[in-house]
């Protein structure tokens, strides 16, 4: 049980609002929260449903008066007698009738006398104008460490599954993301295959879990590979990410710092935006999940609302963790054809600025001109970098760090003079170079030269060649606007001005 959440519904309770609109996909959790709610203010918990009606909760003989609409229910519960909270589920569906509305306005100045109060339950609640501002609106949030772990710990005594603390203590982590009745599911589950509580049975949760956020449309969890010392080059990038390393903790907020927000990567394609995203996860030892805003907002089971609140839940609860939001600019592209994807992105903009969730969201971006202005000022992001063409010491780093993972000893080449020929080539296209290569010598059943290298960058047209107009405007743009990944002789020539 969410505690906050029940204290918060307990006290708008008690200074006299009569209408509450609670947010959550999870029907049984706030039933039941509100139940704890009623026992606290002394009044009966009582739902209502378009199919069952009026229902108070361990009531022996269900009144079954109301149903069929939310107008006949809001006529029951005018005749209804006593001090009561009636929670109307699926309120998401029913609050576009006029009838209904302009009832439930009539009954709200009588609720105060009778001690009454009404609780709109749905997953994504979208009031009418005219009750927006009688209506107090709370969000439950995704079950916390606190709260697994003490539904955990009664269904492992419940059925005897054995396990240490630290075993439960991993599983409620794993679990984290998940709703409660998701969560009971995957431990039951995850017990039963695995004979008890074991190290086995929390790997079994993880998976789980990961099948469970994939019904979500925006978000999926990725297990990040590399580190930063994998990234070839932007050495500024780097030491900016590794002063911020320690600033998630205890320490960091008694000494006065705030908690990092994220940052905001733009430049050319192919240059490792994405990789650098992924690799502060592994970095900082966060979880890593990256969120789709065009698949959100072309989703065919969801709604762009639903999708996003939820991705924002699970982020939050996972916390401390990783966001990483790739060409973000796509997403801004959608919702400016659609007036409804457009709030919901300006939503979205409005929690990036105000989280207060230690969720660090990076975010990437390859063309500036698709960005609104309103997500480069300061506040939503801590910095703002440039993410340029890597540089001759970068370009030496990337080819190494390439040839080593794929088994090769970097010094069995002359790689300056490599990367001296691969001037124009992006981080990508050098890797590319390195696998061509090795598929030229293993074509021949031979080993890799340094010739294979050679030719692979000759024949490799660089992005730069194709799009030179379009770099050279963003490079333009970033004069003076961001911070540069990477600092060299070369490239400070390209962010001084004229």
């Amino acid at each position: 049980m969410s505690t906050a959440s029940a204290q918060e519904v307990q006290l708008l309770v008690r200074s006299g609002w009569n209408l509450i609109a609670v947010q959550s996909c999870e029907e049984d959790r706030v039933l039941s929260l509100l139940e704890r709610v009623g026992q606290s203010v002394d009044r009966k918990c009582v739902r209502w449903s378009l199919t069952a009606g009026l229902q108070a909760e361990n009531a022996t003989t269900p009144q079954m008066t109301g149903g069929g609409s939310l107008d006949e229910g809001l006529r029951a519960i005018e005749a209804y007698e006593g001090p009561a909270i009636f929670a109307i589920l699926d309120a998401h569906r029913l609050l576009d009738d006029l009838h209904s509305t302009r009832r439930l306005r009539d009954l709200l100045p009588n609720l105060s006398a009778r001690r009454q109060v009404l609780v709109l339950i749905g997953p994504i609640l979208h009031l009418p104008l005219e009750l927006q501002r009688d209506c107090a609106m709370v969000d439950l949030p995704l079950p916390g460490e606190g709260e697994l772990l003490s539904l955990f710990e009664r269904m492992a005594e419940k059925r005897e599954t054995g396990g240490t603390p630290e075993l439960l203590q991993l599983a409620v982590r794993s679990a984290l993301g998940l709703t409660a009745s998701e969560a009971t599911r995957v431990f039951r589950k995850a017990c039963a295959r695995s004979k008890g509580l074991n190290e086995a049975a929390v790997v079994e949760i993880v998976r789980e879990k990961r099948q469970a956020l994939g019904r979500t449309a925006a978000l999926t969890f990725h297990e990040a590979e590399a580190g930063l010392a994998e990234v070839g080059g932007l050495g500024e990038l780097k030491v900016w990410l590794r002063e911020r390393r320690r600033a998630f903790g205890v320490e960091a907020r008694q000494f006065g710092l705030p908690t990092p927000r994220g940052l905001l990567l733009l430049g050319v394609q192919g240059c490792g935006k994405s990789l650098c995203a992924k690799a502060v996860a592994r970095e900082w030892h966060f979880p890593l999940l990256r969120l789709d805003l065009a698949a959100t907002f072309s989703s065919q089971t969801q709604s762009p609302e639903q999708a996003i609140r939820e991705a924002v839940e699970i982020a939050e609860s996972l916390a401390p963790a990783v966001l990483w939001i790739d060409e973000i600019e796509k997403g801004f592209s959608v919702s400016k054809s659609d007036p409804t994807s457009s709030r919901v992105f300006g939503a979205f903009l409005t929690w990036l600025a105000e989280k207060e969730s230690p969720v660090f969201v990076v975010a990437t971006a390859n063309d500036v001109v698709a960005l609104p202005p309103e997500l480069l000022r300061r506040g939503r992001f801590d910095e703002l970098f440039f993410v340029d063409l890597p540089t001759q010491r970068e370009r030496e780093e990337i080819l190494a760090i390439h040839l080593t993972r794929r088994g090769r000893d970097p010094l069995q080449f002359r790689i300056p003079e490599l990367a001296a020929n691969a001037e124009r080539l992006s981080g990508a296209e050098l890797e590319q170079v390195v696998i061509s290569a090795l598929y030229s010598a293993f074509a021949e059943s031979r080993e890799l030269s340094e010739s294979d290298l050679e030719n692979a960058i000759h024949e490799t047209v660089p992005l730069y060649d194709t799009y030179e107009e379009r770099i050279k405007e963003l490079r333009d743009w970033g004069i003076g606007r961001t911070r540069p990944a990477s600092i060299d002789a070369k490239i400070v020539e390209l962010f001084a001005p004229n």
